[in-house]
């Protein structure tokens, strides 16, 4: 495949699989939520959502070929680095302490999910790398504007999702879901320009 049919690829993957998060993850946050399935799977597709996007935003900046593209690529890949971690724990290790606090019929093990997710390191690690998402994709719907390479307004829905993604986290879940269909719906449209951006190039 050719680098703008893997970049559409990466971002439509992505977008899928960051919809899927909140579609997936129960509503709740409390030990019966933690322990299902569903609490792993959609933590799973968040995090590989976030690796895709990376790998669509360095693709992005071969097919714009700018530097401001390029910087939001690193911007967005020190983002993911700084996010995944405190996803990863909260994918598999408070879903073990769920798991283990209802098997034991012991709620006070649930205090470690509290301790874990406050805590000062881990909580800024989160909020600054979800914030340099939203930069990065702030700054690759700019590049995609400039360039004039594909339609002005393919960035901007993604642009938009990613800077509403802190924001989210204090909404109903109805409202969680509707910013997961965002993102999706960006990342889709971002996609399908590269693809029809490929095949008029190969026309002329």
């Amino acid at each position: 495949m050719t680098a703008p049919r893997l970049t559409s690829a990466a971002f439509a993957l992505g977008g899928i699989l960051l919809f899927a998060y909140p579609v997936l993850r129960p509503s709740g946050d409390d030990a019966v939520a933690m322990a299902s399935t569903g609490w792993v799977t959609g933590h799973l597709a968040a995090m590989l959502g976030f690796v895709l996007l990376g790998l669509g935003m360095l693709g992005l900046h071969q097919v714009l070929g700018n530097r401001l593209s390029l910087r939001a690529a690193a911007v967005t890949w020190v983002g993911a680095g700084l996010t995944l971690p405190y996803y990863g724990a909260e994918d598999f290790g408070l879903h073990v302490i769920a798991a283990r606090s209802l098997a034991d019929g012991n709620p006070a093990l649930m205090e470690l999910a509290t301790q874990f997710r406050y805590h000062p390191v881990a909580i800024t690690m989160f909020a600054s790398g979800l914030a340099l998402l939203g930069v990065g994709a702030v700054m690759a719907a700019v590049a995609v504007w400039r360039t004039g390479t594909l339609p002005r307004q393919a960035g901007i829905v993604l642009g938009l999702g990613f800077a509403l993604f802190i924001p989210q986290f204090f909404s109903p879940y109805p409202v969680r879901i509707a910013h997961g269909a965002l993102i999706m719906i960006g990342a889709l449209w971002l996609a399908s320009s590269l693809v029809r951006a490929r095949r008029t190039a190969v026309a002329a």
